[in-house]
């Protein structure tokens, strides 16, 4: 196969077909393409400045249940599944019954850094997305003309990410040859056998969740585990990495804490580490809705964009 052409670095951030209309007193109005839709925002601690008739015009809103999980009231009927464009890519949603949908929009300035980081690479990057869900990374990723692979436990989730994929013709069989390997298996497990094996990759990316369960009932959490998890993730890096990308939505878990982190298991590499919140614009964007936190480290020391 050929060298494949450079692809275009993204330009300002592109929220496409998402916005996020409003937020308040614990909830967040987001439009999804023609679907409008309410649901929980923990942090939301103000008031909404939206007129509650404009909320109530919202297609389903999400209850979340205090025994876990939760359901969609509908004021009209939605979809199975429908599609939006969001930072160049087009992305499958769907009204899950634990209140997802299919992106978490705050991780778009990402999308653009991630491409931009493998599009100036001078080669091509072999990157690894863990926790990875529908995929937003991982294609930002090919579109760069890293070669990907894919981890996510739930085969539902890797199966969602590679219709993204076909539908971006982006992975196996697409024209430009960009390549995904899709691997449905424990993140911690699969980073220990990755390292036996000796499969080295330039450039790692992660969203752990709070807590989880892995395919056999092994427990993650974040505050136990993510050390020694990172750690693990140092004897992955190739000799000469180019980008690291961590983020979380854990509570009580900030930027510092999480560069902090990020700094120790890459320390004595060149480069520099960044952090911040992960915030979503509101309306004119005037207002944020802060959405978790997130560190980077780079060889070449470039934050993501802000939004």
């Amino acid at each position: 196969m050929g060298a494949r052409a450079k692809p275009p670095v993204p330009g300002p951030l592109d929220w496409g077909d998402y916005a996020l209309l409003d937020s308040g007193q614990g909830s967040k109005l987001e439009r999804f393409g023609e679907f409008v839709l309410e649901r929980p925002s923990p942090q939301s601690l103000w008031l909404p400045r939206l007129e509650s008739a404009q909320w109530k015009r919202a297609a389903a809103k999400y209850h979340r249940s205090s025994e876990g999980g939760g359901e969609w009231e509908s004021s009209r009927p939605l979809p199975d599944e429908w599609w939006i464009g969001m930072g160049g890519l087009e992305l499958r949603m769907q009204a899950t019954g634990f209140g997802h949908v299919g992106i978490f929009a705050e991780q778009l300035p990402f999308w653009h850094w991630i491409t931009r980081q493998c599009a100036d690479a001078g080669r091509r990057l072999e990157v690894l997305n863990l926790f990875a869900y529908t995929g937003g990374s991982s294609l930002a990723a090919a579109k760069g003309g890293a070669r990907v692979t894919h981890c996510d436990a739930s085969r539902g989730i890797v199966q969602w990410a590679s219709e993204n994929a076909q539908a971006n013709g982006l992975g196996e069989g697409s024209a430009d040859g960009a390549e995904i390997r899709w691997i449905v298996d424990d993140a911690w497990k699969f980073v220990g056998r990755e390292s036996r094996r000796g499969h080295r990759y330039d450039a790692i990316i992660l969203d752990p969740p709070s807590f989880g369960r892995g395919p056999k009932g092994q427990v993650w959490k974040l505050e136990r585990d993510l050390t020694g998890f990172l750690a693990g993730l140092r004897e992955l890096l190739s000799p000469q990495p180019a980008f690291l990308l961590l983020s979380a939505h854990t509570p009580g878990v900030g930027a510092v804490a999480l560069r902090n982190l990020l700094g120790d298991a890459v320390n004595g590499l060149p480069g520099a580490c960044e952090a911040g919140e992960m915030v979503i614009p509101e309306g004119d964007g005037a207002r944020q809705l802060p959405s978790g936190t997130w560190a980077t480290w780079s060889a070449d020391g470039a934050p993501p964009p802000r939004p």
